[in-house]
Order: structure tokens, then sequence, then C-alpha cells
């Protein structure tokens, strides 16, 4: 985990800190300044003001990960970027507790959520941190469970005697005085993947937190490849391993929505499996979701729907029907017309369209430079789901190729029932 600023919260960790923090509403920027006024001529010492301030910004920030929690949490920034989101710890808490295992190692614990959601199972907790401040944190955090030990040294250090499962989010971020900067290289990782996989050669349960751009071919073999999609954005792959490793499953997408989650998983390794047929453009277009797409499980989702691939390289799906699927969103095709900008243009003034969303896939177009000089005036009106201005119309383009082809197809989302 990167370094965090000490000066940020040792103030904090004193009884006026920790009330004054406590006395505060929600966040607001706009009101920032003034609070900060006020704070100062109530005879708080700059510093510890500097420190509730910041800290209050972040918890009002760590609600989307957090919900209600956040309130009682200590942060950093850094840590609050790489905190697993709580809704994700719990299920990677329940891969532990369903596996029977009652003793975890958090190697790594950061701001500890992935420990806390652990300890609430009641299961032993040892989180380690390497960076002090960071563990102070982590250690404020856990109050609330007995069964969490939070221990202020290196991963790798670490003996493991009595504990049978280990969980490891490595930190794969930098953080420099302009701020956080991600590093690509597993080995270059703290801890580095080959400590994880030689724990797991070991015997241990492991899992461990990857970032969801992992590649394919840097998979370890011997374990479970888990992408996790939060509201449409892909945010980890974790990869399972012995008793946590679910038989037969080498790879899957769970995707966390709306309406509560759904799983897509496969026996087969990364390149095989089942083909989708590749066919035209026609009744409706489903746009994968990112979880899918990592996993490599587009094809699989083509075949539940009865669908095709519209090109064999690209993610996109048609079928004739519209079923409802939480591997995917959906939207009615309307028109296919080859991908020409002057010819678009025309149709965008023909059909009196003021908000136009551009999706597209296997192609170097950019949306906002082609939405620039498709709209009248070159105007930007406004992102996805903006009103309708004028008595003009909202309209989505997706751009792809078939083939050697440029298309732009017309649709029309469709709304969830």
């Amino acid at each position: 985990m990167a370094h965090a600023p000490q000066d940020q919260i040792a103030p904090l960790l004193t009884p006026e800190g920790w009330e004054l923090l406590a006395s505060l509403g929600p966040y607001r920027d706009e009101d920032s300044f003034e609070l900060n006024s006020a704070l100062r001529k109530a005879g708080h010492p700059a510093g510890l003001v500097s420190a509730v301030l910041t800290q209050s910004r972040l918890r009002t920030r760590a609600e989307a990960k957090f919900g209600e929690f956040a309130r009682q949490m200590l942060f950093t920034q850094a840590g609050l970027e790489q905190a697993t989101r709580l809704n994700v710890a719990a299920h990677h808490a329940q891969r532990f507790a369903a596996a029977g295992i009652s003793r975890v190692a958090d190697l790594g614990c950061g701001l500890g959520a992935d420990a806390m959601a652990l300890a609430s199972l009641d299961i032993t907790v040892t989180a380690v941190e390497v960076d002090e401040t960071t563990a102070a944190c982590a250690t404020m955090n856990l109050i609330p469970f007995p069964n969490a030990t939070v221990v202020h040294a290196d991963a790798a250090s670490v003996p493991l005697e009595g504990i049978d499962g280990v969980w490891l989010d490595p930190a794969r971020r930098v953080t420099s005085t302009s701020g956080t900067k991600r590093i690509w290289d597993p080995e270059a990782f703290s801890p580095p993947l080959s400590f994880v996989e030689s724990l797991a050669a070991g015997g241990k349960a492991v899992g461990v937190k990857m970032g969801p751009g992992m590649p394919h071919e840097s998979v370890p073999a011997g374990c479970e490849a888990q992408w996790v999609s939060v509201g449409g954005d892909v945010t980890e792959v974790t990869l399972w391993y012995n008793a946590v490793r679910r038989p037969g499953v080498r790879r899957a997408a769970l995707v966390l929505g709306s309406q509560g989650l759904a799983e897509l998983t496969s026996a087969d390794d990364f390149g095989a499996g089942p083909a989708a047929p590749v066919g035209p453009v026609e009744g409706h277009l489903y746009e994968p979701d990112g979880a899918v797409i990592r996993a490599g499980l587009v094809a699989d989702v083509a075949l539940q729907l009865g669908g095709h691939l519209v090109d064999e390289h690209i993610a996109y799906i048609c079928a004739p029907e519209l079923l409802d699927t939480p591997f995917a969103r959906a939207y009615k095709v309307l028109e296919v017309m080859p991908y020409n900008v002057k010819a678009l243009k025309a149709w965008v003034k023909q059909e009196g369209i003021t908000v136009l969303d551009i999706k597209k896939r296997g192609t170097a177009v950019t949306p906002e430079e082609l939405r620039k000089q498709l709209l009248p005036g070159g105007r930007n009106p406004g992102s996805k789901g903006s009103a309708k201005k004028g008595g003009g119309r909202t309209a989505t383009l997706v751009l792809t190729r078939i083939g050697e082809d440029r298309v732009a197809i017309v649709v029309e989302p469709v709304t969830a029932a």
C-alpha cells in the first residue's frame, strides 16, 4: 500500500480530533472555506482543522464504496483509491466462509475493507499493513471486530503458522508528489505475484485481487480467475487457489447491478470454449458487460441469447429477439449505414438530432471529436440521457467494424422492465 501522509491522520487519533470530526455534517465543497474559518476562530489548531476537513471530504467520497460505514471510518487518499467496495469484499469473504476457512491473513490490508468483511463472518483475521499510518487507519476501522488484529509489518515477513487462508490486495500504485501512478508489471506489485503463487503452492486457500486489465496470458495456471463489475464498471479480477477455487471453474464474470448479482462461468481455459456464429446486424444489438468481455465469455452470452457476433473479433452481439440478460445491455437496431462523416452529418440535420450518444468498438474514431463534427455548430450538448432541447431529438450511434467495412448503427436503448 502507498505511504499515507501521517500529518493528515495523527491529529485525528486524539480525543479532540475524533470528537471534532464526528461533529461535522456531510462535506460540501462550497462550504469548506467558511467552515475552515469558523473552526480556526473557535480555537482549533490549523493542522487539526486541515486534517478534519480532509477526512470529512474523503468520508463523503467513500460513501460510494462503503455506504453508511464510511461515516465512522478513517481514510487516506491513496488507500481509498485502491480499497475494495464493501459489497465486493463481502463476496470475497463468503468464498473463505463457504470453504470452511476459519483463520485468514489479509496481507496488505490497506484500510481494512476486506478484513472487515471477513471478520463480519466470524472469521479470525490477521490484517497486515506495511505503512504505519495506513495501519493506524485500519486499526480504527476494525475496532468493532474483536476477532480482527492489525499488524504493522511487511506482508512477506509475517509467519503464517495456524493460518489456513490468505487474502491479498497487492499495491498496484506508487505515490509521488503529483499523485498516484498505476504499475502494470505483476512482479513490481507489493507483494509480487510470484509471492502469491508460492503461498498457493504450499496448499493454502489463497485469493488475490488484481487489476481488471490483467492479460489472459498473465493469469497463472491452476487458479480460477473471476472478473467483477459493479454498476457496469469492471473493478477487478480475483484469482482463487486451492480450497477457495470452485471445481470446474477456470474463468468467471460476476456482475453486480441494480437487479442484484449474476454470474457466468466456464470450465474452459482462455481461448477455448464455444464459438459463436457470425451474422448480420439485425433485430437487437447487445453490448456485453465489461466483466463478460474481460473473462472471454462473449460467445457464451451470444449463444444464451440465440444470437451471433457481428464480427468474430468484436464484442457486439445481435439477436432477432429481445431477451432480458444481466450480462449485456440491449438496443433495438433502427438503421445500418456505412461510416461516412458527410452522410452522417446530413442524417443528423435531416432527423433534427440535438443530443447524440456515440458508442464504439473496433474502430479508432474518437466519439467526442465525431460528435463535434456532426452536431450543428460543433456543439456538444451533453452526455447520454440529456434532455431534448429546442424540440430536437436524442439519438444513439454505435460505430464498429464488420470485416473490413466500418459501419454506423442507429440504435434505441431498451429500458429494463
